[in-house]
């Protein structure tokens, strides 16, 4: 286990594996399984460009040894810093595969955020664009790395002027190469521990935001934790999610929110349509005119928006004739739509929809397709693992009875037993019992449904 992380209890995860929980097998080891049992079935699409399963797992392959050959060394950890581009899941499983461990952070954090997570986990390399939406992130990475003295490599989509050079550039000595020229004969093949961290990803549910933070210290105190998964419970956490809306290789996916995000990446997600031989559509920006002829284009049968898309979703449905009659599941998550919208959702889509929440630490609470529509509309459905326990609570951490609103405490195969080096905040944030007090103010109806209020 990564020093600086809480391990589940041998007898814990020995429980798991006998109820079939776990399996065994790292996410880059299932991704080369995937690749041998759906070879030329299209795995992602991004505009034009296109990847088979088996072009990306050979894809996947090269640019771990071109990281390797580039010094990333197995267990470094390395910021990922990607749009929702085909980059962003090749980067990812090319990490784990070379051994390293990426470190997720999402496209919107700057030179505060960035440098915190470089601290933290002592980063030796980030991945990132050279430009999105007009901000240069080389030139952050570029200004931040004489603070963080391992931060001595930098791969980016485009050079650090906005070309795509195929050399290496020495900045504020920091090396930066084209993604381009991660290409490199494949190494021969890791072995992995299951029960091994999988990569760090920021907690969602402790948010800020660097308007509101005025120096570095600042931001140490108030930026969210890091979030520890392991390829054992990620796994388990798609592969269920999958199974429970029926997802198969003749699904598609559309990715319309942040890829690095819990929702877009495991809910099933990206990770969950790959390991059924799906097709995963990756799209920047969830705006409706270019979701709807995505949709159109490519067939999409499953995706997940936020409340705040699919109001926006709505709204647009009158804009054009778009054939939208493939999509059969929408999911909402994030914060509870309005009854009223989510009411409209299904009729107005001619979908069903699915009520998620789910959090980077690993609770994930579904309504089923079968759940009639009072649930739906109403309520977050049930916690995915028959393994999951829920607690409500009041402040003395005393139960609360059904209906109740109060505390939101949580364990199981997928929940995290401590935040990344954060003691001080673990110490708050769990019991000694493996509870995760995750901060959200939550009741439980009298069938067992789960409805989260707010923090």
């Amino acid at each position: 286990m990564l020093d600086g992380c809480t391990p589940r209890l041998p007898e814990t995860i020995g429980r798991y594996y006998d109820r079939g929980y776990y399996q065994g097998a790292a996410l880059p080891q299932l991704l080369a399984e995937h690749a041998r049992t759906f070879t030329t079935r299209t795995a992602l699409v991004h505009g034009e460009h296109r990847l088979t399963y088996r072009a990306l797992n050979r894809r996947v392959d090269r640019v771990a040894a071109g990281l390797t050959l580039r010094g990333v060394r197995a267990g470094d950890r390395v910021i990922v810093q990607l749009p929702n581009v085909p980059e962003f899941v090749i980067t990812v499983y090319a990490l784990m595969r070379a051994g390293a461990l990426p470190v997720i952070a999402p496209t919107s954090y700057r030179a505060d955020e960035v440098g915190h997570l470089a601290h933290v986990t002592e980063a030796a390399a980030y991945i990132g664009p050279g430009v999105h939406r007009g901000f240069d992130h080389a030139k952050m990475v570029e200004a931040i790395s004489d603070d963080h003295p391992r931060l001595r490599r930098v791969f980016t989509l485009d050079g650090p002027d906005g070309t795509s050079g195929g050399f290496a550039t020495a900045l504020s000595g920091c090396l930066f190469f084209p993604f381009s020229s991660l290409d490199a004969p494949m190494d021969p093949e890791r072995t992995y521990d299951p029960n091994d961290v999988a990569f760090l990803v920021p907690s969602d549910g402790i948010t800020s935001t660097s308007d509101a933070i005025t120096s570095p210290s600042e931001w140490a105190t108030a930026a969210p934790p890091l979030v520890p998964r392991t390829h054992n419970d990620y796994a388990y956490q798609t592969r269920a999610a999958a199974e429970l809306i029926d997802l198969g290789p003749e699904d598609v996916f559309l990715a319309a929110l942040p890829a690095g995000s819990d929702v877009a990446s495991g809910c099933p997600g990206i990770v969950g349509t790959l390991a059924t031989g799906g097709t995963v559509v990756l799209l920047d920006d969830p705006a409706p005119a270019d979701a709807f002829r995505a949709i159109a284009a490519e067939k999409v049968t499953v995706t997940s928006l936020d409340p705040g898309a699919a109001q926006q979703w709505l709204d647009a449905l009158d804009d054009g004739p778009y054939d939208l009659s493939s999509l059969r599941l929408i999911q909402i998550a994030g914060a509870r739509p309005h009854p009223e919208l989510a009411a409209r959702i299904q009729p107005a889509f001619g979908c069903r929809l699915q009520q998620v929440f789910g959090r980077a630490e690993g609770l994930l609470s579904l309504t089923r397709p079968t759940d009639t529509d009072d649930v739906i509309q109403h309520t977050h459905g049930r916690p995915l693992s028959p393994d999951d326990e829920i607690r409500i609570t009041a402040a003395d951490g005393t139960d609360v009875p059904a209906g109740t609103p109060g505390q939101l405490w949580t364990r199981g195969p997928c929940t995290l037993r401590g935040y990344y080096k954060a003691p001080d905040q673990n110490a708050r944030a769990f019991t000694s019992d493996g509870f995760h007090k995750t901060g959200e103010v939550a009741r439980l109806t009298e069938d067992g449904n789960l409805v989260v209020e707010g923090r």
